[in-house]
């Protein structure tokens, strides 16, 4: 007889990296003690870093023989029939101890040409963030090949990317095409497509730890760009305490945040998907449609199949805070 689907949490995948921190096993509470850990990639379907289940009946199978297995009753009918055997989303925790390179992600359509891959439209929340801390996102003006070509060879490219002091809460949509950085000081959750695609267009001239400059790849980043400056970039919100407030909704992925300081109820009926929770704060008790019962805490991440939905929540000690997501 088959296993019925629950909630599960995955085995967290670790990325070492030149800029990375230190704050991340802490975060999560892990036992490793790995230096300049710089991304938890909490579900991941790419290629080589595929998520594996932590707990539960099922526990030691990959999310691509979770799909093949489960199809529709893991991810829903319309997201199977539109993704496949490809879970959608890849969901990471971001320490930047040092700065990241100024950096593009290019398109579906280019992706695919380029890479037989998807594009990466990405979305930003942070959690902490040193006083001073700041990110770039797009551009400050409406600029050209030309000009930005230039920038990158006289090492003036900061001058025209549009800068962005943050705090925690703060909330970033970043779709395909626009450049960005996170520097320094800065810990944030991150949602965004299922591929690892980047252009790095400027690195400060850092080396590796072979003493070598990291790869640029300029020439695929010029094409890639939108060299529109718009109004604003980070997004405006406001808080309810026991509500779901949505803070981003495209084509790719919708992002609400929750934060219960008692019982709350959810009715997902009509949404055909997998719903994610990732705790951001505190700690609670959850209930499932098909009456699973678990834990979720600060620093952990469980997807909740298209046929086991969220019906409640609970807080322990004091409040939760957590970002949902899934695919409409």
């Amino acid at each position: 007889m088959p296993v019925t689907l629950y909630p599960m949490k995955f085995r967290p995948i670790l990325k070492q990296v030149l800029w990375g921190g230190s704050k991340i096993c802490s975060y999560k509470n892990l036992d490793a003690q790995k230096s300049n850990v710089g991304e938890s990639w909490e579900i991941s379907d790419v290629k080589g870093s595929v998520s594996v289940v932590a707990e539960g009946p099922l526990v030691g199978m990959n999310i691509d023989g979770l799909l093949e297995k489960y199809q529709e009753l893991f991810v829903g009918e319309k997201n199977y029939q539109r993704f496949g055997n490809e879970f959608p989303l890849l969901l990471k925790f971001i320490d930047a101890e040092q700065d990241l390179s100024v950096q593009v992600h290019p398109n579906d359509e280019m992706a695919r040409k380029r890479h037989q891959s998807n594009g990466k439209t990405e979305w930003w929340y942070i959690l902490d963030s040193k006083p001073d801390a700041y990110l770039y996102a797009g551009f400050n003006q409406n600029t050209d090949k030309k000009t930005f070509l230039k920038s990158l060879n006289d090492h003036s490219v900061c001058e025209l990317l549009n800068k962005e002091m943050v705090q925690p809460g703060d909330v970033f949509f970043l779709p395909a095409g626009r450049v960005h950085s996170i520097c320094s000081g800065i810990f944030l959750a991150e949602v965004q497509q299922t591929s690892n695609v980047t252009y790095r267009v400027w690195d400060y001239n850092r080396k590796d730890a072979d003493g070598n400059l990291r790869e640029l790849h300029t020439d695929m980043a010029l094409d890639s760009l939108d060299y529109h400056h718009y109004k604003q970039y980070k997004t405006s919100y406001k808080t309810r305490l026991n509500k779901q407030v949505k803070l981003q909704e495209c084509s790719y992925f919708t992002v609400n945040l929750v934060e219960a300081d008692t019982f709350m109820s959810f009715d997902y009926k009509g949404l055909d998907s997998f719903i994610i929770w990732m705790c951001v704060e505190g700690s609670a008790v959850y209930a499932s449609s098909k009456k699973h019962k678990g834990h979720i805490k600060k620093g952990e991440t469980i997807l909740f199949p298209a046929c086991d939905q969220p019906v409640a929540v609970i807080p322990e000690i004091d409040r939760v805070k957590f970002l949902e997501i899934y695919v409409e």
